[in-house]
């Protein structure tokens, strides 16, 4: 008699499977390592994260080393 409406989105449960496939499981332990060490996040931090949200930061974060290594070689 009754019927329940159905959401008409739809998900894909694979988009974040897609989306990170390129991150293996041995460089997600390695980079968090990394920031865990060299830049003090915890791993709480970084665990809960969303995926996009830890690239934009490992994107930001490559930036920087990499003007500060320009910075350094134009001073020495």
């Amino acid at each position: 008699m009754w019927k329940r409406k159905q959401n008409r989105a739809k998900r894909s449960p694979k988009f974040f499977y897609l989306s990170l496939s390129h991150d293996n499981l041995i460089n997600h332990y390695q980079t968090n390592f990394a920031l865990m060490q060299h830049h003090q996040y915890s791993l709480t931090e970084l665990e809960n994260m969303m995926p996009w949200e830890r690239e934009v930061y490992l994107t930001m974060l490559k930036q920087w080393i990499d003007e500060q290594n320009s910075n350094n070689n134009k001073l020495g």
